[in-house]
């Protein structure tokens, strides 16, 4: 009998946590994700002000002793490490994803209009910096159409999910013309559901797509 596969989440904020576990929860329920939480790596990387060398060390430490403990797979939560990342991928013998790529990739074979929805600026340039490199690998071209909500973020740090998910959904049918709407932070996925109730459009979460494509990369 083959063993259960075993995939690593390597979290800088505890937000994201939640939603990737219910999300292995409902797509891949034979499969019980390791958490590895690291939350001064947000902080510490505020404080710089941008990548160092020690930063990105401890996230390799991190990912080397996932892969040390029988990891089939590594998924960062945190997009904000997006180079550092990359540099565990080279270095490591296993799959390494980045927080959104899975997303990414699915929302493009959708169409070329997307929708990117946040709660804070910063993750819609992440975001963008993302469909553009992928696109440009794909040889094809895509519109990024920023929504954001700062309301939503503070509700969710006030303790009023229901709130932050009513905004979110506000916000989601007000989009007109886009292809799919991608979800840019793991923390909106709760607010998924209404926002399809919301919206004629196909609806993308991090959590889900990555999930997914976790489960298909390793099959068998």
């Amino acid at each position: 009998m083959a063993r259960s596969k075993r995939v690593f989440l390597i979290h800088a904020v505890s937000v994201a946590m939640e939603p990737i576990n219910g999300a292995f929860q409902r797509l891949w329920p034979e499969v019980r994700p390791s958490n590895l939480l690291e939350d001064s790596l947000s902080q510490d990387l505020e404080s710089a002000g941008a990548l160092t060398p020690a930063l990105s060390g401890r996230l390799l430490d991190l990912a080397r002793y996932a892969e040390s403990a029988g990891a089939d797979a590594i998924l960062f939560t945190c997009s904000a490490f997006g180079e550092a990342i990359d540099s565990c991928r080279e270095q490591l013998s296993i799959p390494v994803m980045r927080p959104s790529e899975a997303m990414v990739a699915e929302a493009l074979q959708l169409g070329s209009r997307i929708a990117v929805l946040a709660t804070f600026e910063p993750a819609i340039a992440a975001m963008r910096e993302e469909f553009q490199a992928m696109a440009a690998a794909q040889g094809c071209s895509v519109e990024i159409r920023p929504y954001t909500c700062a309301e939503a973020m503070v509700a969710l740090r006030a303790g009023d999910a229901a709130k932050h998910d009513r905004l979110i959904a506000a916000m989601a049918a007000k989009v007109r013309n886009a292809d799919v709407l991608c979800f840019a932070q793991f923390s909106m996925t709760s607010a998924a559901e209404a926002a399809r109730a919301a919206t004629q459009q196909p609806v993308l979460t991090t959590p889900d797509s990555a999930v997914l494509k976790l489960r298909q990369m390793l099959a068998g």
